[in-house]
């Protein structure tokens, strides 16, 4: 089961530099909070968003958009992430979480094309 995502924050959100982005997520049955920081925003190259409290021990994400070739814009996401509980933490990256980033990620790339009208 992946994780359910809901924004808390009130829309529209302010995006820029210091905006604080509140979440609550069910993560294979656990109920948890998140808090995120825009921490650099440089449109139209970048922003970058930093894990404040939450799941992780370390969460830092880097969202970069670059021009295609023939036109359009290609995101890639660069997050570099650690979690707690040492040699627990690291069984159940293995076990789950990679998988779960993975399908996360995978997900949202569908729903940003489906939203451009374009293939994914």
């Amino acid at each position: 089961m992946l994780a359910r995502l809901q924004v808390l924050t009130p829309a529209p959100i302010g995006m820029g530099a210091g905006a604080l982005i509140d979440y609550r997520l069910g993560l294979h049955g656990i109920p948890l909070r998140w808090r995120t920081e825009i921490v650099l925003w440089d449109p139209p190259r970048r922003f970058v968003d930093v894990q404040l409290w939450g799941p992780y021990r370390l969460w830092h994400h880097t969202h970069n958009f670059e021009p295609a070739e023939g036109g359009g814009t290609v995101m890639r996401d660069v997050v570099r992430y650690a979690l707690p509980l040492g040699a627990l933490g690291a069984l159940a990256d293995r076990a789950f979480v990679r998988r779960d980033l993975a399908r996360i990620f995978a997900f949202r790339q569908r729903e940003v094309a489906r939203l451009l009208g374009r293939p994914s």
